[in-house]
């Protein structure tokens, strides 16, 4: 694999790790009806996973230009990173909305 494919890969993991974590935070924020906080965390989870999806189709990109990678362990793990990412972060929307209601 060659070093700009791995800096993409990594880039996937890092920030979609970021977001999952920025997810989190905004959810434990929202139980404890700080709400502008839990809007916040949810805004920097979304520019996380917009910077993981620009790592994403870059690669992609190559791969429709006909410049094949050997797809690795590390490829399909950050590919999962991501998918579980932005799963978690819809999922921390609607919790939120949730503790907002109870909370009104």
């Amino acid at each position: 694999m060659d070093q700009q494919n791995l800096e993409a890969i990594m880039g996937l993991i890092m920030n979609s790790g970021n977001a999952k974590s920025d997810a989190m935070e905004a959810i434990q924020a929202a139980k404890s009806n700080d709400f502008e906080l839990a809007d916040k965390k949810i805004k920097d989870a979304e520019e996380s996973l917009t910077m993981a999806h620009k790592s994403q189709t870059g690669l992609l990109t190559k791969e429709a230009q006909g410049d094949n990678m050997t797809v690795t362990l590390l490829t399909v793990h950050s590919q999962d990173h991501l998918m579980t990412a932005i799963a978690f972060k819809d999922l921390a929307i609607e919790i939120i909305e949730l503790h907002r209601r109870i909370s009104k």
